[in-house]
């Protein structure tokens, strides 16, 4: 299987894509040339982990009747400096809301996520220190 995105330069340094049928764009903020039409490219790869961890997560839930009331992935990206400039930590936050919620299948959903199923999560863990943490608010 081959994924292909064709991105089309736009205007000034906005690009945009059709993927799956969604149309996103990048740009740059004003102060660097942009017009501030979209997400910057490298937050786009949190966004990515995000998701992609994310969805695992509530599958495998759902497969082990685990409903939490919300769920939520924040992931914060640690910038290097100078150029180029890329993400060299990454810490992922599951935060998870409800009560009597069995931790032990929360961290084994994130555990097969994180080591079997999130391709994205898979191939930044071999360029980028990454970290773990759960959350749970009642």
């Amino acid at each position: 299987m081959k994924h292909i995105i064709d991105m089309a330069w736009k205007d000034k340094i906005a690009f945009e894509t059709d993927m799956d049928g969604h149309k996103v764009t990048i740009d740059a903020t004003e102060k660097t040339g942009g017009s501030d039409l979209g997400p910057r490219p490298k937050k786009l790869m949190l966004t990515s982990l995000a998701g992609c961890t994310g969805i695992d997560v509530v599958l495998i839930l759902k497969k082990m009747k685990v409903v939490p009331e919300a769920f939520n992935v924040i992931v914060e990206g640690e910038l290097s400096e100078g150029y180029p400039s890329y993400y060299k930590k990454i810490n992922v936050i599951y935060q998870f809301k409800g009560k009597d919620l069995p931790v032990k299948k929360l961290e084994k959903a994130i555990e097969l996520s994180e080591t079997k199923y999130c391709g994205v999560s898979y191939v930044y863990r071999k360029a980028i220190e990454m970290t773990t943490e759960i959350r749970i608010v009642e």
